[in-house]
C-alpha cells in the first residue's frame, strides 16, 4: 500500500507542470515545506571564511567579490527564495524551472556568464538502500551556486581540503571548485557500484545454495537498481566531454586538463557499470535454470520410484486377482516366493540404476 501511495504522489508531482508555461518554477520533489539554508564558503589562498546569510542581498554581495565563494543552498520547495536567488544572479528562468525540478535527467548548458548543470549525487544510506538527490551547479566568474535537496552530501572531502589548504583548491579559481564538486560526485559512483557487485555476488551465492522465491524478488529489485543508476550515470561522461570542448572563458584550459581525468573515470564507470547490467540481467536467467535443475532432480528420484515399483505393483496384481484355478495360490510357500521375486527385482533395478549413474 506504501508502494502504491509513493507511485501516485509521483505521478500526480508529474502533472503538476502540465498546462504551465516554460520557465514557471514548480517544486517537483517530495520534501515540500523544508526549511532552506544558506551557507557560503569563500576563501582565497591566504583567506578563509564561512558565511551564513539570513538576506538575500547577503547572499548577493558574493557575485563579484574577489574572493572565490561556493553558495551552498539546501532545500529546493520554496520556489519565491529559488526565485529571488536566481533572479539576483541573472539566471535564466527555464534554469530556475530546472533546479526545482528533482526528476530533471543529468544535463548542461552554457550561457553568457554562467554553466550550468544538474546531476545525480548518489550514495548509499545507512540501510543499505540506494538514495539519488538532485543536485544543480551554476559556475560564475567569482562564485559556485549549488543547490540541493538535503543537507547530506558528498561534498566532504571539497570541504577539508578547502578548510586544510590541501592541494591546489585555495589556489584555483571557481571553475576548479566546480570541477572539484563535479568530481565528487563521480568518484561516489565508484562506492555505489562496489556496494552492486557485492550484491550481484551475495545473491549469485543464494542462487547456487538456496534459490527461493525470496532471492528471485530481489533479484528484480536489483535489476531496477541498475538500470535507474545507469538512467543517472550514463549520460554524465557526455556532459563531461562537452565542458571539455567548452569555448566559455568560464573554463580554463588548467581545468580541462583535470577534466580529462574525471572523463576517464566516467568511461570505466560506464563500462562496470554495463558489465554489472548484463551480470543482473544473467541473475535471473540462473535463477530459473537453477529452479528447472532442482525439478528436474525431483522428477528423476519420482520417475526411479516408479520405476522401481511399476514391475513390483504389478506382480502384486496378477496374485491379487480373485480367479479359482490359479496354481501359485495352492503352493505352500508361495506368499515367500512372491517376496522374494519382489526383493530381488528391486535390489536389480537399484544396481541398473546405478551402474546408469542414474542414482
Amino acid at each position: 500500500m506504501a508502494k502504491k501511495k509513493d507511485i501516485l504522489k509521483r505521478q500526480f508531482k508529474k502533472h503538476k507542470k502540465v498546462g504551465k508555461a516554460p520557465g514557471t518554477i514548480t517544486y517537483m520533489g517530495h520534501r515540500e515545506a523544508t526549511e532552506t539554508k544558506v551557507t557560503i564558503i569563500e576563501y582565497t589562498e591566504d583567506l578563509h571564511k564561512i558565511h551564513y546569510p539570513g538576506e538575500i542581498e547577503q547572499i548577493v554581495a558574493h557575485k563579484d567579490t574577489p574572493t572565490t565563494s561556493w553558495v551552498n543552498i539546501v532545500g529546493l520547495s520554496d520556489e519565491s527564495f529559488i526565485e529571488k536567488v536566481g533572479k539576483h544572479f541573472g539566471l535564466n528562468a527555464l534554469i530556475l524551472e530546472d533546479i526545482v525540478n528533482t526528476q530533471q535527467r543529468p544535463k548542461i548548458d552554457e550561457y553568457e556568464d554562467y554553466i550550468f548543470g544538474t546531476f545525480r549525487m548518489l550514495y548509499i544510506n545507512d540501510d543499505n538502500e540506494l538514495i539519488g538527490e538532485h543536485v544543480a551547479l551554476v559556475v560564475m566568474q567569482n562564485c559556485v551556486l549549488v543547490f540541493q535537496e538535503l543537507d547530506y552530501d558528498v561534498f566532504n572531502g571539497v570541504r577539508d581540503r578547502i578548510n586544510a589548504k590541501s592541494g591546489r583548491i585555495r589556489t584555483k579559481n571557481s571553475d576548479y571548485l566546480f570541477f572539484a564538486l563535479l568530481d565528487s560526485i563521480i568518484d561516489n559512483y565508484f562506492i555505489v557500484l562496489e556496494n552492486v557487485g557485492h550484491k550481484i555476488e551475495s545473491l549469485e551465492e543464494e542462487l547456487y545454495e538456496n534459490p527461493t522465491p525470496e532471492v528471485a524478488k530481489q533479484i528484480q529489485q536489483l535489476k531496477k537498481e541498475v538500470l535507474k543508476i545507469r538512467q543517472w550515470i550514463y549520460p554524465v561522461k557526455e556532459l563531461v566531454n562537452r565542458l571539455i570542448d567548452s569555448e566559455s572563458p568560464l573554463m580554463s584550459k588548467d581545468t580541462k586538463f583535470f577534466l580529462r581525468d574525471a572523463l576517464d573515470h566516467s568511461y570505466e564507470i560506464n563500462e562496470s557499470l554495463q558489465i554489472y547490467r548484463e551480470m543482473a540481467m544473467s541473475l535471473m536467467e540462473m535463477y530459473m535454470s537453477n529452479m528447472s535443475n532442482r525439478m528436474n532432480e525431483v522428477m528423476k528420484v519420482l520417475t526411479i520410484m516408479s520405476s522401481i515399483f511399476i514391475p513390483l505393483t504389478f506382480i502384486a496384481g496378477i496374485y491379487g486377482m480373485n480367479f479359482v484355478h490359479m496354481p501359485e495360490l495352492q503352493w505352500e510357500n508361495g506368499y515367500f516366493m512372491v517376496w522374494g521375486l519382489m526383493v530381488v527385482i528391486f535390489i536389480g533395478l537399484l544396481i541398473f540404476f546405478k551402474k546408469k549413474d542414474w542414482i
